[in-house]
């Protein structure tokens, strides 16, 4: 069979747990014939194997699969350096994560796909092998966030303050107990990024307590 155009020849992969990368090359391996998979174990040797790269259209670097729960920071960051030096790469989320926050901010970021890593090796070269008649790789959990997020904001109150993605999800955690710091880790950021987030939600929300962000968030079916 002729490789379809959209076939990738190259697959940069980033992940840093060393069964998730046997497991996705071999994926790679069966959705795709003679396709060629780099891997890096970071956000530190992903920058320094893009700097050589030839930033062409016609390059046989065509997909990055990235786990965001890297040792040194999130795989968001690369999925928005490759969107942005290298346009026509399709880069597809493989993460654990498949939370409204991370999955919107991948997407926001440039992802083309997002795969949970818990599915059996056939059905995650099913999702792969979509690429090929230009359909983005979506696990069924992932789609179905989707659907419910745009169902959700459909039905919202038309007076109700709007929150981004990150300020929901902090709410939501906060809503649980969880502490800053606790947030923090849950969301791989940095406490006062998420202490900025906090703020925010106060003033937009007009609260001043724990007690009213809880009553907030369960509210808006977040708790």
């Amino acid at each position: 069979m002729t490789p379809s155009a959209l076939t990738p020849k190259l697959c940069l992969l980033v992940e840093d747990q060393r069964p998730n990368q046997i497991r996705m090359k071999q994926a790679l391996a069966t959705a795709f014939d003679s396709i060629e998979v780099d891997v890096v174990d970071s956000l530190k040797t992903a920058r320094r194997w893009l700097k050589t790269r030839p930033q062409e259209a016609a390059g046989a670097f065509a997909m990055a699969v990235i786990d965001l729960g890297l040792p040194d920071g999130s795989g968001i960051e690369i999925i928005a350096e490759i969107t942005h030096g290298f346009p026509t790469v399709t880069c597809i989320v493989s993460s654990i994560y498949d939370d409204d926050v991370h999955l919107f901010d991948a997407l926001a970021a440039g992802a083309r796909g997002y795969l949970v890593k818990n599915q059996e090796p056939e059905m995650m070269v099913h999702y792969l092998k979509r690429i090929d008649q230009g359909e983005p790789p979506l696990s069924p959990s992932v789609a179905l966030r989707l659907l419910n997020h745009f169902r959700t904001r459909t039905a919202a109150p038309p007076d109700e303050v709007a929150l981004t993605g990150r300020e929901t999800e902090t709410l939501a955690l906060l809503a649980r107990g969880m502490t800053i710091a606790e947030v923090a880790r849950h969301l791989l950021l940095s406490p006062p990024t998420v202490a900025g987030y906090a703020r925010a939600i106060y003033q937009k929300l007009n609260i001043s307590t724990r007690a009213e962000a809880t009553l907030q968030a369960v509210k808006r079916g977040l708790a």
